[in-house]
């Protein structure tokens, strides 16, 4: 009979990871895991802690961090495969997961699908032939070397990559392998496991070919495999079941969706709302019980795109979050940072992404030409942004893939602020206060049209108190307002009392907010 060794890719939520080690092993399988080392230390303990008894739980001996798109995806894989490998002679099938992924069939089932077929289960597409690939890069993808992080350091990527085409500094791709694309949730046998450990060994030149692409993940894989391994014994497809929304983003499953998930031909579903408890509780049950049976009907994806495509009254499903009312997500983070000099807040902002890992987005909702990832068009437009904000927040959430997000906004957007300080979201508020000269103040009304260059200097001091009156409201409506976790810094607190509140704005240590507070000209104009 088959026996699965799970590798499992996570970064939070130990609590939900000991529970899903347990569940899974419980069946007779094993699990790997690798926790990103970017997680706080003691999450990590908690997760060894609650699982030191299980024999069939192994970790990843080295870990290390990892960032979306990057080839630290593949060696953290790679690190959790070499420790199952070994740690688990017995295991027949190894199979990826992250930690949003959930059984849909029972343990029996599963084991009984995988030994009906000797084959391999990964989708493994030609690169260049098919359309995989929607939009954005393709070739460039491998031909170019990629250094840095899209989502984290932007100006870095596009300027390496557009630096290496004007250059001309194309590369080969290694002679002997046609690459391939697809999902990188797979399924493959232990004799192609041990196949790629040894050819990687062999073959550094491919790992440094690969080492260098973009989205290693989608294409390490499915290449090896399909280099080592007989198309007769490879089945071109994934066993966990996702979907992805019009705008690329994965497509979130929650607790009504149990019945239509057990008529999927697939195992596994990704990926599971952190709300969705009943949901994981009634597929844990499901997964020890041997007398379950089911019926594939897998309509799943032809009945997503009938709902959203036509709209809805009633709800089969519970809210998603391209619906207006829908949450940003209970476990989720939303630090907004509110400052009427928009150059004070961008510097700090900045000063937060270079000393922290917390993604970071300027004027949103304010500034057309707010550097925003592509999200299908829903970010086109400030008027869009806003009629659509806790959807387009949640993109974003799902773009960085995290739980924590910095944004810039404008005092006076008093509905955005309710509207978010409502949510489920925990939403916390720092209003930077500075202070306001005459002649920022007559800079500012020229800025926004209030005035001209050839307006008279006795009708700009009449103008300086009502605009001065106007900055006054606004921090007036914010403190009558009532928000929970408003937090305040001021232009003439001290370095201790601001590092203090970003400490408390960021929850993050002491020091490492007094290294962001260590900033001389923050309030610079």
């Amino acid at each position: 009979m088959a026996r699965i060794a799970f590798i499992l890719l996570c970064h939070k939520d130990p609590e939900a990871i000991v529970r899903q080690a347990r569940m899974l092993t419980a069946a007779g399988d094993y699990i790997a895991i690798h926790f990103d080392a970017r997680a706080k230390p003691e999450a990590f303990a908690q997760i060894r802690d609650g699982l030191a008894d299980n024999p069939n739980v192994v970790f990843a001996r080295r870990r290390i961090k990892c960032g979306w798109g990057e080839w630290s995806l593949v060696q953290a894989t790679l690190h959790a495969v070499e420790a199952a490998v070994e740690t688990f002679p017995r295991a027949t099938h190894f199979y990826m997961l992250s930690g949003d992924c959930a059984p849909i069939k029972s343990a029996r089932y599963a084991h009984e699908f995988l030994d009906a077929r000797d084959v391999d289960y990964i989708e493994s597409f030609d690169y260049f032939e098919s359309d995989w690939i929607k939009t954005g890069m393709k070739e460039e993808r491998l031909v170019y070397r990629h250094f840095f992080n899209e989502r984290t350091q932007k100006w870095r990527f596009y300027t390496s990559f557009e630096l290496q085409k004007r250059l001309r500094l194309t590369r080969a791709i290694p002679h002997d392998i046609d690459v391939q694309i697809g999902s990188q949730w797979w399924c493959l046998r232990r004799r192609t496991v041990e196949w790629i450990l040894d050819f990687i060994r062999k073959r550094r030149d491919v790992i440094r070919f690969f080492r260098t692409t973009w989205i290693p993940d989608e294409t390490f894989f499915q290449t090896l495999v399909r280099h080592l391994v007989p198309e007769t014994e490879i089945e071109t497809r994934t066993l966990t079941f996702l979907m992805f929304t019009d705008y690329g983003m994965p497509v979130t499953f929650y607790n009504d969706h149990y019945d239509m998930l057990l008529g999927q031909d697939y195992l596994f579903a990704r990926k599971i709302s952190p709300e969705a408890v009943v949901l994981k509780r009634r597929l844990g049950t499901l997964y020890s019980n041997e007398t379950a049976s089911f019926k594939i009907s897998d309509e799943g994806r032809n009945l997503y795109k009938f709902l959203t495509g036509r709209g809805r009254e009633g709800r089969r499903f519970s809210p998603r979050f391209w619906e207006v009312e829908s949450t940003i997500g209970r476990d989720r983070e939303l630090m907004i940072v509110l400052c009427k000099k928009w150059h004070v807040a961008k510097r700090l902002v900045r000063r937060i992404r270079q000393m922290t890992d917390i993604p970071v987005i300027e004027y949103l909702f304010n500034e057309e030409g707010t550097a925003l990832p592509n999200l299908g068009g829903i970010q086109a437009s400030l008027v869009k942004r806003t009629r659509h904000r806790r959807a387009l927040m949640r993109m974003l959430f799902d773009y960085y893939e995290t739980d924590r997000l910095v944004v810039c906004m404008e005092p006076a957007n008093m509905d955005l602020l309710t509207d978010f300080c409502s949510d489920r979201a925990k939403t916390r508020l720092l209003e930077i206060q500075c202070d306001f000269s005459d002649a920022y103040l007559i800079g500012h009304a020229r800025r926004v049209g209030l005035a001209g260059e050839q307006t008279q200097r006795d009708t700009l001091e009449r103008l300086l108190p009502t605009i001065r009156g106007d900055i006054v409201h606004e921090r007036d409506r914010l403190r009558d307002a009532g928000f929970a976790n408003h937090l305040i810094m001021r232009e003439s607190d001290d370095r201790d009392r601001s590092a203090d509140m970003l400490a408390r704005f960021l929850d993050i240590p002491a020091e490492k907010a007094q290294e962001i507070a260590d900033f001389d000209h923050l309030f610079a104009d």
